[in-house]
């Protein structure tokens, strides 16, 4: 259920140009012409191959809500010419999208440059006001999808991903959705508490180096003792159980007891005794090997004492990758003392070629902000009017349009691999399994191919029409395995 203000985005959150063409199309009695906009991107984002189509949902539940409130319409007779006719102001204020019909590609599919990803057929006022609103819920969920999508390829399927962005994220709007669709793109959990509520997205998260450092000695733990989780009722010294295993700690592996920050300590026990099953903390505040890994072997090992199982750690700055190969081999140390098997939470990873001991790598900047692209560049082109293409032609190629209605087909191999997606016109015939066919390469000019599909399926279907939201389906196969090239069937 839909708990946040962004669920709906108003119809004022667009361009005011969208309202002065509106009004141009009703003065002259063309605004319930029947026209097609197509919704596509003209270059595959990041230098890859690739990006994931995101925020089909969010353009869902504007369009089932588009609706202008008298409010609206007053603030629009402010800002619009004083000579606009006062009859346009009531059309608003009746305007809905139950004319519109919505063809899209299923949310989180892979997709490519130039294939049209949404139509956005109906009236011609309505669907042109729509433009800007949509290419706003589709940019960026997209691109931050495939930035997720980028970082999953790189983990690996072993690995958990965290998104933690938040507090560098493009305000709330971006940052909720930020979490909601790098979780589409392969993020496994965020630390975004508002979007594990809204979308039930796994949350997680652990201790700041301001809890570390805001402790300067072991009088400061409170309290200082432990039950056991075995059953036994009497409570245990837990600063006298860890000062023993930091001792052998040390001697196990040429420790400084000098060294070793007691607040550091005192931090780690006072949150292992509030969490013993969940003691996962921040260790490089001061020294990862010449204090924050002693210490914390010394708390887990007592708590494996005390029969919990610590979680692991965290790393934030340094060689984030030779350190979790020591601090690997310390685990494995210790547990020649005493049973302990642990993991890594990382904060901020992208050396993922590197030889490394990460379980799980927390991504924040760099994945929410998209660094090395900040737009994915979609656009919203008018293909065609009352049944007559419609085509823009550039003094720019790169922006001139393919004309007319047009189908997406996925073409995939006797294995079932996808190997080519295919646009050709509406009116044209569909490709058939088995049946070989000739198609060119998108806005190229090389020469023709030919191919035999053993599997054909539509990859756009209807999902909103006469003003209800249409049964979606999944995405046919995942990106993982996904190797396609876009062609144009002539």
């Amino acid at each position: 259920v839909a708990r946040s203000v962004r669920e709906r985005v108003p119809p004022l959150l667009t361009d005011l140009y969208q309202f002065t063409m509106a009004y141009a199309y009703w003065r002259t009695g063309r605004h319930q012409e029947p026209a097609v906009f197509e919704l596509f991107f003209r270059d595959n984002p990041f230098g890859g191959g690739f990006s994931l189509f995101a925020g089909l949902h969010d353009c869902l539940l504007f369009l089932r809500t588009f609706r202008f409130t008298d409010e609206d319409v007053e603030f629009l007779r402010s800002v619009l010419p004083p000579a606009t006719d006062p009859a346009f102001f009531q059309f608003l204020r009746g305007l809905d999208c139950s004319g519109v019909t919505l063809r899209s590609v299923p949310e989180g599919s892979v997709v490519f440059a130039r294939v049209p990803l949404m139509e956005v057929s109906g009236p011609l006022a309505v669907v042109q006001l729509l433009e800007t609103s949509l290419l706003c819920l589709v940019n960026y969920a997209s691109l931050v999808c495939s930035n997720a999508g980028r970082f999953r390829l790189a983990a690996g399927p072993r690995r958990k991903l965290l998104e933690m962005g938040l507090r560098r994220a493009q305000g709330p709007d971006g940052g909720l959705t930020a979490s909601r669709y790098t979780h589409v793109g392969g993020f496994d959990l965020t630390s975004n508490v508002q979007a594990g509520f809204l979308y039930g997205i796994p949350v997680a998260g652990t201790m700041a180096h301001s809890y570390v450092t805001s402790f300067s000695s072991l009088e400061e733990v409170r309290p200082q003792t432990l039950v056991a989780r075995n059953g036994d009722p009497d409570p245990v010294d837990v600063i006298s159980l860890t000062k023993g295993w930091l001792r052998r700690v040390c001697e196990l592996l040429g420790g400084e007891p000098g060294k070793i920050s007691e607040g550091e300590l005192a931090a780690f026990l006072s949150y292992a005794i509030a969490y013993p099953q969940n003691f996962l903390p921040v260790i490089d505040s001061y020294s990862v090997g010449r204090s924050g890994l002693l210490n914390f072997c010394a708390v887990a090992l007592a708590l494996c004492e005390l029969d919990y199982r610590p979680v692991g750690v965290r790393l934030d700055s340094g060689d984030l990758c030779r350190q979790s190969v020591d601090v690997r081999r310390v685990f494995r140390l210790c547990s020649e003392q005493r049973c302990v098997s642990l993991r890594f939470s990382l904060m901020l990873c992208a050396m993922f070629l590197q030889e490394n001991e990460i379980d799980v790598v927390g991504v924040g900047t760099h994945l929410v902000t998209c660094t090395r692209q900040p737009s994915l560049g979609c656009v919203y082109k008018l293909v065609e009017v009352r049944g007559r293409p419609r085509m823009k032609i550039s003094e720019d190629p790169e922006k001139s349009t393919v004309p007319g209605r047009k189908a997406v087909y996925r073409l995939l191999d006797a294995e079932g691999h996808p190997f080519l997606d295919l646009v050709c016109l509406a009116v044209e015939s569909p490709p058939e399994a088995g049946v070989s066919l000739s198609c060119y390469p998108l806005m190229c000019d090389d020469s023709r191919l030919s191919v035999i599909p053993a599997q054909v399926t539509c990859l756009r279907q209807e999902v909103f029409t006469k003003g209800r939201v249409s049964r979606i389906r999944r995405p046919a196969a995942g990106f993982q395995s996904c190797d396609c090239y876009i062609w144009l069937i002539m």
